[in-house]
């Protein structure tokens, strides 16, 4: 007698799980302190139930993500992956879910060009696709502006200092 395989789990209403995984050397992170960053950062955004994956990786990895996706094979500092079933779609659960990539390489670089830690650039990084997740969008001027004021508070509510402003061109 075959035996069917057991149906996946549903996910428990009002449960958030967050998996880091470190696939770099570059920046000391600590996982579950990242792990906790974006689970508070869903209640701050009033998220009932999530799973979410954060994957820290190197320019490579994330360039041929960011070729593979999006069309550009350069490295970038975050990719958001915004897996969750549309709203109202039928046999929907309403939990949120994704994949955050983030390029520790780039994070090293663009700290040292702002004068903050790698750790704290990452995290930013980290919480950027959080945001993205949780429905903001920074593709045009208006909704950047709101993004960007959101993160500050954000990072604020979690005990962080803001992103160091820097030089005109940089997306800060």
């Amino acid at each position: 007698m075959r035996r069917r395989a057991a149906p996946a789990p549903r996910p428990v209403p009002g449960r958030i799980v967050v998996d880091v995984v470190d696939r770099q050397h570059r920046v000391r992170v600590g996982r579950s302190w990242l792990a906790g960053l974006v689970r508070r950062a869903l209640v701050s955004e009033g998220v009932g139930a999530a799973e979410v994956a954060v994957l820290l990786g190197d320019d490579r990895r994330i360039a041929a993500l960011h070729g593979e996706w999006l069309d550009d094979a350069t490295p970038t500092d975050v990719i958001t992956f915004d897996l969750s079933d549309p709203p109202g779609a039928p046999g929907g659960d309403g939990v949120l879910r994704g994949d955050i990539v983030v390029s520790t390489e780039t994070a090293v670089r663009m700290a040292a060009e702002a004068g903050w830690s790698a750790r704290l650039e990452t995290a930013y990084y980290v919480l950027h696709g959080v945001l993205h997740l949780a429905g903001y969008d920074d593709l045009s001027p208006g909704p950047r502006r709101s993004m960007r004021r959101r993160e500050r508070t954000l990072l604020e509510s979690l005990g962080l200092p803001a992103p160091p402003r820097v030089a005109v061109g940089r997306r800060r």
